[in-house]
């Protein structure tokens, strides 16, 4: 089943025109990973310190795979870019509704 995952970040206000050029290297890697459908991303029209990542993954297992290889191999240093813990929501469709 399709997974839907929201990753909600706040940039530090000196890193607003920093962060597009990074997001752009960290996201050609994410969209290439394994069971990635896609990922946009969604700029706050009145805060474009607040992002919103949204992916589409072709399973939890994938997901998981994805945040794991994040954790290690794959490690950023997109929280230099941080201005707190971003938070991570994840969701399936009802089919049922």
């Amino acid at each position: 089943m399709t997974l839907i995952v929201l990753f909600d970040l706040r940039l530090k206000a000196e890193a607003v025109e920093a962060a597009p050029a990074m997001l752009r290297e960290i996201l050609t890697e994410t969209r290439a990973f394994e069971g990635c459908l896609g990922v946009d991303v969604l700029i706050d029209s009145k805060d474009p310190a607040h992002m919103i990542l949204f992916e589409r993954w072709a399973s939890a297992e994938a997901d998981a795979a994805y945040r794991a290889w994040r954790a290690g191999a794959g490690a950023t240093d997109l929280g230099s870019l941080l201005e707190g813990v971003p938070q991570l929501s994840q969701f399936e469709a009802a089919r049922e509704i």
